[in-house]
C-alpha cells in the first residue's frame, strides 16, 4: 500500500492592520520617489525605523534617558522587507509595528506599511541589547521587558497622579526646570514661586517612574479654577500626555466645587487648549518674554 503525500501545502494569512496595536501615519514626500515615480526601495527600511521611534514614544519612553538609565542600549541585528506592492508619490501610509518577541538579550520587531487597507511591505527587525562600550550583548532589564510585554497586551504606560507640593516636588520641579528654564529660557527665579506650596499638581510617570508632564492647579477666584505650569517632556510631545494632565486637574477643580477654568496658554499651544474646549479670552500679551493668551473653560 501506498502512502499519501507527508506534507501539505499550508495557507499564510496575510497581515491586517488590526493585527497591531500602534500605527504611524506619514505621507510619501517628492524626495523619496524615484525614476519610476514609485518610492525608492529603500526608504522602506527608513520607514519602519522612523515608526519604531514612534513606537517607544507610545510606551512612554524617552529612548536615549532610558537606556542610559538601564545602562545599555539597542543595536540591529537583522532587518529583512519584503514587497508586496509600490507606494507613490502623496500616498498616506500607515506604518504598523509590533514586538513579537522579547528573548533573553534579543527582541523582534514585526512590520508592515498599509496604504488604506491594503498591505503593501512588511518587515522584520531583530534588535540585540548589549552594553553600549563593549559592544556585547547582556540581558534585557526586567523593566524595559514589562514595558513592551505590557504595552502589547493593552495596558496602559503611565499613570497620572494628582497631590501636594512636597508630595510631587522631586517629579515637577527638574520637569519644570528641563522645560522652561533651559528649554525656553524662563528665569529660574520666576519659574518657582510661593503658589507651588498652596497649588495642587499633576504628574505623569511612566512604568520606570520617569516625570514625562505635569501641571498645577490654583484658586483663582472663589467657583474659578486656574491651571499653569503645564510641561511635556520634548520627546513625550504629540502624545496625550498632555491632555491627560489638563483633564486631571480638570477633573479636580471640578470635584472640588469649580465652575470655571482659566490658563494663560503660550500661544504656540493655543490649539492644543482649544481641543479640550478652551477658548480665548483678551488680547494676546507677553510673559516672561513669550507671547500668552488667556483661555477660559466653563467646568
Amino acid at each position: 500500500m501506498r502512502a499519501g503525500p507527508c506534507n501539505t501545502l499550508l495557507k499564510v494569512e496575510p497581515m491586517k492592520r488590526q493585527d497591531f496595536r500602534f500605527s504611524h501615519r506619514m505621507r510619501v514626500r517628492w524626495v523619496e520617489v524615484d525614476m519610476q515615480k514609485i518610492v525608492f526601495n529603500g526608504h522602506y527600511l527608513m520607514y519602519f525605523d522612523t515608526a519604531v521611534t514612534d513606537y517607544w514614544r507610545q510606551l512612554a519612553m524617552p529612548y536615549a534617558e532610558t537606556m542610559h538609565q538601564l545602562g545599555g542600549d539597542l543595536f540591529v541585528k537583522k532587518a529583512s522587507v519584503e514587497y508586496h506592492a509600490s507606494a507613490e508619490m502623496d500616498d498616506f501610509l500607515d506604518v504598523c509595528m509590533r514586538c513579537d518577541r522579547v528573548g533573553n538579550s534579543s527582541m523582534t520587531f514585526v512590520g508592515a506599511i498599509f496604504r488604506g487597507d491594503e498591505l503593501l511591505i512588511t518587515s522584520e527587525l531583530v534588535y540585540v541589547y548589549a552594553d553600549p562600550v563593549a559592544k556585547k550583548s547582556q540581558p534585557i532589564p526586567a523593566p524595559l521587558r514589562d514595558m513592551l510585554e505590557g504595552f502589547e497586551r493593552g495596558e496602559d504606560m503611565v499613570q497620572v497622579h494628582v497631590g501636594a507640593w512636597h508630595d510631587f516636588q522631586k517629579w515637577a520641579s527638574p520637569l519644570r526646570t528641563e522645560v522652561f528654564v533651559h528649554e525656553q529660557k524662563v528665569p529660574a527665579d520666576m519659574e518657582l514661586d510661593d503658589d507651588d506650596e498652596t497649588a495642587l499638581h499633576a504628574v505623569a510617570l511612566n512604568r520606570m517612574g520617569l516625570p514625562l508632564a505635569t501641571g498645577r492647579l490654583l484658586q483663582h477666584a472663589p467657583g474659578v479654577a486656574r491651571i499653569g505650569r503645564m510641561a511635556v517632556k520634548k520627546q513625550m510631545r504629540g502624545s496625550d500626555l498632555g491632555r491627560r494632565v489638563l483633564h486631571a486637574l480638570m477633573d479636580a477643580a471640578q470635584n472640588r466645587g469649580d465652575a470655571q477654568v482659566i490658563l494663560h496658554a503660550q500661544c504656540s499651544a493655543e490649539g492644543f487648549y482649544k481641543r479640550s474646549g478652551f477658548v480665548p479670552h483678551g488680547a494676546v500679551f507677553e510673559e516672561a518674554g513669550i507671547a500668552h493668551v488667556e483661555m477660559v473653560r466653563p467646568l
